[in-house]
């Protein structure tokens, strides 16, 4: 397995990370301890969760179950030193957390704690912000998304803000680094400015989505990951499963993500199938599972710091392990190249 240093921190993560946010909905707490079992075996040591999971749905009554659930893995295997842990602080609007409070150092430290608590540890390896404040570009909010309303100065005095927080949990030993999720390009830069003037840990990675069908990050983030050291962790880099084929012709297999979201979080269109039919007719022609090609093409881009896939079977595990080894060659990314060109954004 390959290893990805985490920004300028000292943490190393494997090329691939598993996720957990069916964790408590789809999952029990042993089919979990089974994925976490057999994806270490297989040489991931990169474990991704947030507070608010598991989805499918979140309510307010199963809101950190999927923290739990890792918890009794550590406390039953006390393999912690084994695993390099991401969680994520929910941002504003999220009504079964802190009632949609925003981010800010009077939510910081109970957030924290309310983790290391459930997941049984003394630390978190990376802790995530869920979502900026001001709102985000992301889940198919692009098409209208409009920063126009934005204060400047709000955004530094909250950066300013968070960051202080943040820095005495350094202190305290409960974090090691700090990552952003589901971020812009502006707003990465501006986390790593405040940062350098006042303080506080720098902004070590970004999860963002990142897939053959959402590429939003080859522009203008890819340049500010690569210039800036801020590696992507890539999510949902199967579509939600769109890319493994099993929704094409209408199929909505029983218990699916589909299944649970009809519209796989508007990424269902007519677009998107017709643009996994391109995919899939690569992956015929080179002989290559699709879930795996896939997955072995998000570790070409050059700014990638691991990608998280999630399972809901230990079958669908397997199959996505196959693409650690997985080296794509020149004719298929070519392929996709070409396809990405015939198909850009189709959601």
């Amino acid at each position: 397995m390959n290893m990805n240093r985490l920004g300028r921190t000292n943490i190393d993560v494997s090329e691939f990370c598993l996720g957990s946010m069916t964790w408590g909905t789809q999952n029990t707490a042993e089919e979990a301890h089974d994925q976490i079992d057999r994806a270490l075996d297989a040489g991931i040591n990169f474990i991704d969760t947030a507070e608010m999971y598991p989805v499918n749905p979140v309510s307010a009554e199963t809101i950190g179950r999927t923290e739990r659930i890792i918890g009794l893995w550590f406390e039953r295997d006390m393999r912690r030193g084994d695993v390099v842990l991401a969680t994520k602080h929910s941002g504003e609007g999220m009504a079964a957390v802190r009632d949609g409070a925003p981010i800010s150092s009077d939510t910081i430290a109970e957030t924290v704690e309310g983790s290391l608590r459930r997941l049984k540890t003394d630390y978190i390896d990376l802790y995530q912000f869920h979502w900026p404040n001001r709102g985000s570009y992301m889940f198919r909010k692009n098409w209208a998304y409009d920063p126009s309303g934005q204060l400047m100065l709000d955004t530094q005095n909250h950066m300013e803000d968070a960051l202080g927080a943040l820095q005495d949990e350094v202190k305290r030993g409960t974090i090691r680094a700090f990552g952003l999720s589901n971020e812009s390009a502006w707003g990465t830069t501006k986390w790593l400015e405040v940062a350098d003037r006042v303080g506080g840990p720098r902004v070590a990675s970004i999860q963002n989505e990142y897939s053959l069908l959402c590429r939003l990050y080859d522009t203008d983030l890819a340049e500010m990951s690569l210039h800036e050291e801020v590696p992507l962790l890539a999510f949902s880099p199967l579509a939600a499963g769109l890319l493994t084929g099993k929704y094409q012709n209408g199929a909505v297999p029983a218990k699916s993500r589909m299944s649970l979201s009809a519209d796989l979080g508007g990424r269902k269109t007519d677009r998107a199938f017709t643009a996994v039919d391109a995919y899939l007719e690569i992956a015929r022609k080179h002989g290559l599972d699709p879930t795996q090609m896939a997955l072995a093409w998000c570790k070409t881009r050059p700014f990638m710091g691991s990608i998280i896939f999630g399972s809901t079977t230990m079958e669908q595990l397997e199959v996505c392990l196959g693409a650690i080894d997985l080296e794509l060659d020149d004719a298929v990314i070519t392929d996709i190249d070409a396809a990405h060109r015939q198909h850009p954004m189709p959601y």
